[in-house]
């Protein structure tokens, strides 16, 4: 990719941002139950997760594959909420003492330090419900039912054992062990990979009908971006600064946690994350300009500082 290119696509991608993060934040805040509706500390942990920021790359993934295949916003707001719903009970689960044992997310208290553990654990439960119930009964989603099951389809496999759950399970096994490479490929094409790559789907799958080809290479997109997401927050997670990622630096090593960085050093690692890029740039090809804000989506993985 040359370099006015990257210049485009990455404009392109910070014009269109902060639009689609506020359109994600309106219909988060219309969906969640109000602070002071009963039970109000549940539904306080609720909001204090899914409306405390953050980048909202899957949301913007929704929007941005939707906008490529030709689907208008208001088709993609609830698919856009949805996966939102699902990242934000992933951060809750994740922090807690069983798992990560984080005290930190966003720059902020994690959610059971904010409130309780037990609140935390319901927090996340009910943003993983409230998810599909979006998707089943958004009103300006897409009409056809057939496809409605589709994202639904999705959103459940990305999200469950297979996917995301199943990704996480396997990282707490691999803790303190040595894995290789597949090993560590395969972990994370279902830890972080799989809600990704659901993002995208739901964005082509709101734009219905789609073709199974072009879905295939949005896929395929989505699982090498995915990974290269991955393999840069490995390597922020090394030299990266505490305030600028909003959470503790270096607490993969601390566990002992199976990282690229640690895997292949830091110099493979980012030459990985830059074939992954490459890849994911050309599944797009034949896609015009409209698709650019995916193409700066793939750029930004390997750029960013938190």
């Amino acid at each position: 990719m040359n370099k006015p290119s990257k210049i485009r696509h990455i404009a392109t991608l910070e014009r269109v941002s902060p639009t689609w993060r506020a359109r994600v934040e309106q219909a988060l805040d219309y969906w969640l139950p109000e602070a002071q509706t009963h039970p109000a500390r549940l539904h306080q942990a609720m909001r204090y997760s899914a409306l405390s920021g953050g980048k909202r790359l899957r949301p913007i993934l929704v929007f941005a594959t939707g906008q490529a295949l030709g689907a208008t916003p208001a088709l993609l707001d609830g698919p856009a909420c949805a996966v939102e719903c699902i990242h934000a009970y992933s951060l809750i689960h994740d922090d807690l003492p069983a798992m990560d044992d984080d005290e930190l997310r966003r720059g902020q208290p994690t959610c059971h330090k904010a409130f309780d553990e037990a609140t935390a654990i319901l927090a996340g439960d009910a943003l993983q419900t409230l998810a599909f119930h979006i998707l089943a009964h958004d009103p300006a989603g897409v009409q056809n039912s057939r496809a409605r099951l589709r994202m639904v389809e999705v959103l459940a496999l990305a999200a469950g054992s297979r996917g995301m759950a199943g990704g996480q399970a396997i990282d707490l096994a691999a803790t303190g062990q040595q894995l290789d490479v597949a090993q560590l490929e395969d972990m994370h094409i279902h830890k972080t990979g799989a809600l990704i790559r659901a993002s995208v789907q739901l964005g082509a799958l709101a734009a219905s009908p789609v073709d199974e080809e072009l879905l295939q290479r949005l896929d395929h997109y989505g699982k090498c971006i995915g990974l290269a997401f991955q393999i840069r927050d490995d390597i922020l997670d090394v030299e990266g600064e505490t305030e600028a990622l909003g959470k503790a630096r270096g607490s993969d090593q601390r566990q002992a946690k199976a990282t690229y960085p640690a895997l292949l050093g830091m110099r493979e690692a980012r030459e990985t994350a830059d074939r992954l890029v490459e890849d994911a740039l050309e599944s797009l090809e034949g896609l015009d300009q409209s698709a650019d804000v995916l193409r700066g989506i793939a750029e930004y993985c390997i750029g960013r500082n938190h």
